[in-house]
């Protein structure tokens, strides 16, 4: 589209939550990008569970919904505007967007982990809007130019996949490494991909529904494996050992349900590696004498860091194929439908189309 005719269309509809359970869509005013900024033409937004949470109870933890808020952080679209002082991207430019950028050059941004900064701008968590709009400005640094075979649905869900890069690499999986996974959600089906596309030999993936461990098997799990809510931890622990023949060295842990990590910390092996990426209750009883005499280390993720650069490779050289998650699409204009499809738990990862005029992945 051209900036003329972007002129033209000068709407800009926007999906704000204002309070707990009131989502609504509603027209805002086209943002003017500033000297370092660019000014994108959203295309594909994914809807993620802390969007839905947001909506549901108007916080998580002790970010709160204080005022409206622009709901999305799973995004992709096309520079239609360039900042004065913008080098690296230029108008027509296909991008993934990161949607954490840091207010300021702290300790935590010059030691790499920028993530850690208190005060990162960050889409979709109070106050900061998010990008589930038809236009959305961003810092042009925190945009990356997408190659011509990388799709704007696959730069979408570079944000879901950069979460599991990040688990990864805390977790230390390797060559050779065994891995347990503890949910087959959005999260856990890419740490799956991730897990071994990074060369894990064997992994094993749990869920409640059969249907997520369909995906899971289709998406490469060696063992999918079925838990029941009544299952103890311990049990469950000697299930994963049963299927490896071992104990695993890296668990992920990805549903923060307090049976769960504890099962994690049963199931890995001494010296081994558990990493919590779900969010769960804040204060959560875990077997912790068990993993200090065993020396499991218990580490946690706070979404991301340095990551983009290395999902577009993945994604470029197809070691990596997201595709299979996206199972449903929504054009922006129903975007409630699309929320409410999320929080009943259909299909896996739900894309929201934001431009009218290209509604293709």
């Amino acid at each position: 589209m051209s900036l003329s005719k972007y002129n033209m269309e000068k709407e800009n509809l926007s999906v704000v939550l204002h309070s707990q359970g009131d989502l609504r869509l509603e027209q805002r005013p086209i943002p003017e990008p500033g000297p370092n900024e660019v000014l994108l033409q959203m295309h594909s937004v994914g809807i993620c569970g802390s969007d839905v949470h947001f909506w549901q109870n108007g916080r998580i933890g002790d970010y709160v919904v204080k005022k409206p808020m622009v709901l999305g952080h799973e995004a992709s679209g096309r520079v239609v505007k360039v900042g004065s002082a913008v080098k690296n991207l230029k108008e027509g430019d296909r991008v993934a967007v990161e949607p954490g950028v840091p207010r300021e050059i702290d300790e935590f941004f010059k030691s790499g982990k920028y993530n850690l900064s208190p005060t990162i701008f960050f889409c979709a968590t109070p106050p900061d809007d998010g990008n589930l709009c038809r236009f959305y400005k961003h810092s042009a640094n925190f945009c990356y130019k997408l190659p011509d075979n990388v799709t704007y649905e696959e730069g979408a869900l570079i944000e879901p996949l950069s979460v599991a890069i990040h688990a990864c690499r805390r977790a230390g999986v390797t060559l050779g490494s065994s891995v347990l996974i503890c949910g087959a959600g959005p999260i856990g089906l890419v740490c799956l991909l991730v897990a071994k596309a990074m060369g894990a030999s064997q992994v094993v993936i749990t869920d409640l529904s059969a249907d997520r461990l369909v995906m899971a098997k289709e998406l490469g799990a060696d063992f999918p494996l079925t838990v029941k809510r009544e299952d103890g931890p311990e049990e469950m622990a000697k299930r994963v050992e049963g299927l490896l023949g071992a104990q695993p060295h890296i668990t992920i842990e990805c549903t923060g349900v307090e049976s769960s990590v504890q099962a994690a910390i049963y199931a890995t092996r001494p010296g081994g590696v558990v990493v919590l990426v779900g969010l769960g209750a804040a204060m959560t009883t875990v077997p912790l004498l068990n993993a200090a005499l065993r020396e499991v280390d218990i580490r946690g993720v706070f979404r991301y860091c340095n990551t983009w650069p290395i999902a577009i490779a993945m994604l470029a050289s197809k070691k990596v194929n997201v595709a299979p998650l996206v199972t449903h699409r929504f054009p922006l204009e129903q975007a409630v439908q699309a929320f409410e499809t999320t929080r009943q738990g259909q299909g896996v990862k739900i894309m929201l189309k934001c431009d009218k005029t290209d509604q293709n992945p």
